[in-house]
């Protein structure tokens, strides 16, 4: 097998948010998550509960972009398990037995994270797609963001709040935030997480490649750093396999990368 890409390695990084999920409704939002998700259930966390990015949860391995359109009618060793329509999805939501994946226009060092707009929400530079449901995903169940370019990503203060971060649920009614919890930031630099006393951001492993000076040159806010920084985890030849052979064999995981 050769030697693991960039893209396979963020891969393996933003799967690692699965490992110790269990049964849980593995909702990641775009393809390169999606692919994380089915390599965390393919390869080391086999309970998650997946769709097929529609209305299906489905048992086994789908290639990115393949659907099953009805029961019966899934690729060979890909089981229709139940049918699990948008408005059934917030029983999991609601109750946080779901994980989702989200991007972020802009992700600040609590953990705020916009999609909604850049620059004043009233008459902003750029109209993104909004709170959409941001607000009730973050708040209710677990979330984790996949960030392709940090420089671009990572501010001091983001310009809306479409999922809020860890100092404004503090600042929410007791109760408010029980299943709130950000697990992890993966982007093409580094992984990072919340697992700070003031729950801020933390350097959690840095890609093999990738310099520790190249990470603090595009995080524009404090970032907690380990005295040790280990690296990012290579694929294991399994996973190489899956990725590659199974769960994208078009290689569309790696239009993420293209400048």
């Amino acid at each position: 097998m050769s030697e693991a890409a960039i893209d396979e390695i963020c891969l393996v990084a933003l799967a690692e948010a699965f490992r110790g999920d269990g049964e849980l409704l593995c909702h990641p939002m775009g393809p390169f998550p999606v692919a994380a998700g089915r390599l965390a259930r393919a390869s080391f966390e086999p309970d998650l509960m997946l769709t097929d990015t529609i209305a299906y949860a489905v048992a086994g391995t789908l290639a990115l972009g393949a659907t099953v359109t009805r029961p019966g009618a899934a690729d060979e060793g890909i089981v229709v398990e139940g049918y699990l329509p948008f408005r059934t999805v917030f029983d999991q939501a609601w109750s946080g037995h779901r994980h989702v994946v989200m991007g972020a226009s802009q992700i600040d060092r609590h953990g705020n994270q916009n999609f909604a707009a850049i620059g004043d929400y009233r008459k902003p530079k750029a109209q993104l797609l909004g709170l959409r449901g941001a607000p009730g995903n973050v708040i209710n169940h677990t979330t984790s963001y996949w960030i392709p370019s940090q420089a671009r990503a990572f501010v001091e203060s983001v310009d809306v709040v479409s999922g809020p971060g860890y100092d404004r649920v503090a600042a929410l009614p007791e109760g408010s935030g029980r299943y709130h919890e950000i697990r992890r930031v993966v982007t093409e630099l580094a992984a990072y997480d919340f697992e700070t006393p003031d729950r801020t951001m933390r350097l959690r492993s840095v890609h093999p490649g990738v310099s520790l000076d190249a990470v603090l040159a595009a995080t524009p806010f404090e970032l907690a750093v380990p005295e040790d920084v280990p690296a990012s985890r290579l694929p294991t030849a399994e996973e190489l396999h899956l990725i590659r052979e199974v769960i994208d064999p078009k290689g569309i995981r790696k239009h993420e990368f293209r400048s």
